[in-house]
């Protein structure tokens, strides 16, 4: 048996060479598992990404481990300071544990709840960054008309600040809001850096990875859920911009009218 480290090209190299070289490993002995390390790992000496191969020589490769490890203890960056973030003692726990049923079991239950625990607080924030978003509009808008009234901050409309007026009546409302988003923010963070670790381990079929002309990579394997992203509705969008073009108009008029004062 042996462990060997090899660049992240190894593991996704198109050319013949390093197809062949995959091949073998798969088909003439049992690749065992695949440990793909990020980059900075062996700063400050290199940069390149790295992974760690596990095979035992001359046996049957049937299905394949991997770890996408994103921690190793330290920051990676030159200087390699300690972090709290650290996945080796999991890839380690979760190497010796591969096979255990129960082991397997208990995880997978636990990834079932966290994702039930999670996607209630996900439509809650994207409601809230909904609210940020027409809290931020509506200042832009109230703030425009306040500064015709007093002249003394003109807001040019093609370019408006979007950031309330602490002075202005609609902040305390947006200040809360955000409040209640970051609140939110924080409760997502540690179930979410959880579920995330706990997916970092998978298993991989031989056929599939033949099927991939035996590319070794984590990220062709593994299965990330991509967090619901905000977009404003297309009608909402519109319906600002009609309000923004309003305001544009009446600048313009406006502007018309003290050309004719003088």
């Amino acid at each position: 048996r042996a462990a060997v480290i090899v660049p992240d090209g190894v593991l996704f190299g198109s050319s013949r060479a390093h197809i062949e070289i995959r091949r073998k490993l798969i088909e003439e002995n049992r690749l065992d598992g695949v440990v793909s390390m990020p980059s900075g790992v062996f700063k400050p000496y290199a940069g390149v990404s790295t992974a760690v191969l596990l095979f035992t020589r001359g046996a049957q490769t049937e299905r394949i481990w991997f770890y996408d490890m994103a921690h190793d203890g330290f920051s990676l960056d030159d200087k390699r300071t300690p972090v709290a973030e650290n996945d080796i003692p999991d890839v380690v726990e979760r190497w010796r544990r591969r096979f255990d049923a129960d082991f397997d079991a208990a995880r997978a239950k636990r990834i079932a709840d966290l994702r039930r625990k999670l996607a209630p607080l996900k439509e809650e924030r994207l409601r809230l960054q909904a609210e940020v978003n027409r809290l931020q509009f509506e200042a832009v808008i109230q703030q425009d008309r306040q500064d015709k009234q007093d002249k003394t901050h003109p807001i040019h409309p093609a370019h408006p600040v979007l950031t309330p007026n602490p002075t202005h009546p609609i902040h305390p409302v947006f200040a809360e809001t955000q409040a209640q988003l970051a609140h939110l923010q924080s409760q997502i963070a540690a179930p979410q850096a959880e579920l995330d670790r706990l997916t970092r381990q998978f298993w991989v079929t031989k056929e599939q990875v033949r099927a991939n002309k035996y590319d070794l990579s984590a990220s062709r394997y593994r299965q990330v859920e991509a967090d619901a992203a905000y977009h404003e509705k297309p009608a909402v969008t519109l319906e600002r911009l009609a309000r923004l073009e309003q305001v544009m108009l009446e600048e313009i008029e406006a502007l018309k009218k003290m050309m004719k004062d003088e």
